[in-house]
């Protein structure tokens, strides 16, 4: 299976209604998305994370590039900034090690030669 974690903060908290509107989108388009098995968000230290995972990398990249994620990823900039990590697995990692995950391993969103949740 393929696990993606991102870690998001706002830019400031007049972009707050623009996120929420995005991310409820983008949350409700993984739940439904074809090869997912979990989609759970959560905020930590003021810095907004989600986990997916998924049967493979292909159906994650095939949520990422469509719909309602497709859109809040263009949006993105203007909103907040951010890191993702994505892996293979054999199981599914709980909160803190999500966290420990994507604090020593993130790549930052937009970074020259980044890959989002690669």
């Amino acid at each position: 299976m393929y696990v993606s974690i991102t870690g998001l903060r706002l830019n400031g908290p007049l972009h707050a209604a623009r996120f929420w509107w995005h991310a409820l989108r983008s949350m409700a388009q993984a739940q439904s998305a074809a090869g997912n098995l979990r989609a759970e968000a959560r905020a930590i230290n003021g810095v907004q994370h989600t986990l997916t995972v998924w049967t493979d990398r292909a159906a994650m990249r095939r949520f990422m590039v469509s719909g309602a994620h497709a859109k809040a990823m263009r949006a993105f900039p203007a909103i907040a900034t951010g890191s993702t990590f994505g892996y293979e697995s054999d199981g599914v990692p709980d909160w803190s090690a999500v966290h420990a995950l994507w604090q020593e391993r993130g790549v930052a969103y937009g970074a020259k030669g980044a890959k989002p949740a690669a």
